[in-house]
This record gives structure tokens, C-alpha cells and sequence, in this order.
């Protein structure tokens, strides 16, 4: 692992930037249910599902073996051509699901679709999850709709009365649940859970709803007291004194220096204690991460979620190439960079009242400095953006290992500890 800053020249060997982009599904409770994971062929190659899902599978096999062991579903695009090879005996199938496309117009006769449907019935038997998309409701692919869990509906190509029809009509033909697909405004959410789909894809819940004349509540308001406290490295005995006043962070914090992880032998009942024990670093980590995993205003619990994965996402990337120090504020850029959702102010507003690193200033409001190439990075690896992708990662000479080892760390660091709360 380095410990300097990324070097302007040019590298010797230029890495490659093939890469994971993650797309949430959520429930109807806007919790995080699963995740559909892309893969994707930059640099102007042309886009290859079946080498996607070769080089997919074989990344999950040889993951930490917690992002298989969680609760979250992984959706994994995959061609009839990889059901039938030999990547499937990699991973254990009890958490993935498998999207199937429909045959080529020139390959849909019957007969090839009863010959795909041998195929289909075997993958099944293994124990896979098999998702079709809204083609599958045809009676002409009545065969496969027998054998899937999930039927994604796409709300770009089905609008208005078609996705309705769609809808009732699965209800009518299929015990699949339904995954309203492409999801990009509160209108288009309401509307499928109106109708009865249990699942959502799509960023809809991450975009800032900002409420006029909204205040910082407080709950919120003790955090960021004790964020300030602590970055102005302020006294025991004054960062004691918010603990006092705030019974729901006082409980928070002794629940977490008690809990099994941090594996003291004795149990923590004074505050002054507990503040001593942590020391101001990571009493600031903590305070960001409580931030984050807070229910702010409503939000969807899948923006805390994102948030984590972000922040985690963020401080690996930056271990590569930053010193410790700057880690750690990647991780609170990576945290903080959902507030403005979170708290429903602009983020500009929200930053003005913590006390933050101008490194971490810079990154959230202005897209600037040390920090701002790891969050650019770290936003392209949740979005199918694989332009800025390929040019993020081949500027902080970052290879597709590193890249991938970091997000798929992140995403079963930030269940562990979603799991904890």
C-alpha cells in the first residue's frame, strides 16, 4: 500500500478500467433489498454480457466472502450462452439472481425457446433465482414466466396505462414479484407501489428533495455540535457535556463502545470514560457515521445505506495512493456527500454548520482538490457513466483489481454494518 500522493507522470504500464457499477433495488419500505451489479467494457470496446458475466462471477467467487453472505440479493445480467457454461459453478447460488434476456428475434421460434427452456430448468434446479424482463409475460415465453422469480418492468419503455396493464396482467399470469425498473422521480415510484409492485430500481431516492424553511432538528443538531467540538479538539469535559444533554446520543455511543467489536473486558458507563477510550479520530468517524445511519427527515433508509457504501468505497480507494490522515477524510466525504437528501437543506447550507477539513469542503461543494477524483470515481461506480469511469480511474492510476476489490468490500462493509443498528 503507498503512502503518498498520485504521481503526475506517466505510468509505466496503463491500467485498465473495466469496472463494477451497482444499481440499488428497493422494497416497498425503501430499504435497500438487493443490488443489481454491471460490469461493463470500456475504452471503446464494444459491450460483451456473456465476458461480463465470466469476469463477474469469477469476482464474487473470490470476494470477501461477506458480500455473498449478507442479506441483500445480487442481481447479475447474464447471455443463455453463459447459463450454459461453466461460470455458474463458481457461486453458491443461494443469494443470486439471474437476468435473462429474451432470444434475438431471429432465434425466438418455439423451438428455440423450448431449447433455452432446458437450459433455464437446470440453472433453476441449482438453486439460482432466474429475473426475466416484461417479454416474459407473453404467452409465447409462458414456459420460462413458470420458472421466475422476479419480471422487471421497465417504466421507460412501459408509461402511463402500459405500465399499469403490465402490471395487472403479472398479477394475473405470475406469483414472480415484480421490480419496477428505470425508476426516476417520486411520481413514477408512488405510481408502481399504488399498483402493487414490491420492488423498486432506480436513483429516485437519492436525489435532494429540499424543504423550504427546514431547520437543522435536534437530534441532528447535538451531531454536528459534537463534530465541531471534536474537530476544534475541544476539552473532555465540554464534549461530555452534549452527551448530557442528549440522551439518544448517550445511549448511541455506549451501545457502541460496549458492543463485542470494540472488545473491552469490562462495560463502559461514564461518558468521560468512553470519550477518552475512543480519542478524538475516531470519535469523529463515529459521529460522521452516526450522521449518516440517523433517520434524517424521512429519508429513505437506502440513502444511509449508499452513504456508507460511498464512504467506505471512498477511504479504501484513497488507501492506495493518500496518507492515513487524508483516508480518513475521504471516508467523511464518501459519508457526507448525501446530507443535502438526508437533512432535505442545500448542501452549502448543511456544510456552513460543521466544522469540516478544507479538503473535504472542497469536494463537497465545489468538486475541487485532493479528495475530489475519489468521489468522481466513487459516484461513476454506482452509475453506468463509462466515460468518466475509464478517465477517474486512468488518472489516479487505479487498476480494475483495486477498483473492484474496494467496491465489493464496500457493499458488504456498509451490510455488516447496517446489521448492527
Amino acid at each position: 500500500m503507498q503512502n503518498n500522493a498520485p504521481s503526475s507522470g506517466t505510468p509505466k504500464t496503463k491500467p485498465s478500467v473495466m469496472g463494477i457499477a451497482r444499481q440499488p433495488i428497493l422494497d416497498a419500505k425503501r430499504a435497500i433489498y438487493g443490488y443489481e451489479l454491471f460490469d461493463r467494457s470500456l475504452n471503446g470496446q464494444s459491450y460483451s454480457a456473456a465476458s461480463d458475466a465470466a469476469l463477474l462471477f469469477n469476482l464474487l467467487s473470490n470476494a470477501d466472502s461477506e458480500v455473498l453472505r449478507g442479506s441483500n440479493m445480487i442481481f447479475i445480467n447474464c447471455t443463455h450462452e453463459t447459463l450454459a457454461g461453466g461460470h455458474l459453478e463458481l457461486i453458491e447460488p443461494e443469494r443470486v439472481v439471474l437476468e435473462v434476456p429474451p432470444l434475438p428475434l431471429d432465434k425466438s421460434t418455439p423451438e428455440d425457446i423450448e431449447t433455452y427452456f432446458q437450459t433455464l430448468i437446470k440453472v433453476h434446479q441449482r438453486g439460482f433465482k432466474l429475473a426475466f424482463d416484461q417479454q416474459v409475460l407473453s404467452p409465447d415465453y409462458a414456459s420460462w414466466l413458470a420458472l421466475a422469480s422476479f419480471v422487471k418492468l421497465d417504466m421507460s419503455k412501459l408509461a402511463g396505462d402500459s405500465f399499469a396493464s403490465a402490471v395487472q396482467h403479472a398479477h394475473r399470469v405470475t406469483p414472480a414479484q415484480l421490480v419496477a425498473e428505470k425508476v426516476e422521480t417520486v411520481a413514477q415510484y408512488e405510481m408502481a407501489a399504488k399498483l402493487g409492485c414490491p420492488l423498486f430500481q432506480g436513483y429516485w431516492f437519492a436525489k435532494p428533495t429540499l424543504i423550504h424553511g427546514q431547520a437543522i432538528r435536534p437530534s441532528q443538531a447535538a451531531i454536528i455540535q459534537l463534530i465541531n467540538l471534536v474537530r476544534k479538539q475541544a476539552s473532555t469535559a465540554d464534549i461530555e457535556e452534549v452527551f448530557k444533554r442528549d440522551p439518544t446520543l448517550s445511549y448511541n455511543l455506549l451501545r457502541f463502545i460496549n458492543s463485542a467489536g470494540f472488545g473491552l473486558s469490562c462495560e463502559i458507563t461514564s461518558f468521560r470514560h468512553a470519550v477518552m477510550l475512543l480519542g478524538l479520530k475516531k470519535l469523529f468517524r463515529w459521529a460522521a457515521l452516526l450522521m449518516t445511519t440517523s433517520q434524517l427527515t424521512g429519508s429513505s433508509p437506502a440513502v444511509g445505506h449508499a452513504a456508507i457504501v460511498r464512504g467506505r468505497l471512498m477511504e479504501l480507494l484513497a488507501a492506495e495512493l493518500l496518507p492515513q490522515e487524508e483516508c480518513d477524510n475521504a471516508f467523511v466525504v464518501g459519508i457526507f456527500s448525501l446530507l443535502d437528501t438526508m437533512v432535505g437543506l442545500p448542501m452549502a447550507q448543511v456544510i456552513d454548520t460543521i466544522s469540516l477539513p478544507q479538503s473535504v469542503t472542497e469536494a463537497l461543494l465545489h468538486g475541487t482538490g485532493l479528495l475530489a477524483p475519489f468521489l468522481k470515481l466513487t459516484l461513476a461506480c454506482e452509475q453506468v457513466d463509462d466515460a468518466v469511469f475509464a478517465e477517474t480511474a486512468e488518472a489516479l492510476q487505479l487498476t480494475d483489481h483495486q477498483v473492484n476489490w474496494a467496491h465489493l468490500q464496500a457493499l458488504a462493509w456498509a451490510e455488516t454494518i447496517f446489521k448492527s443498528k
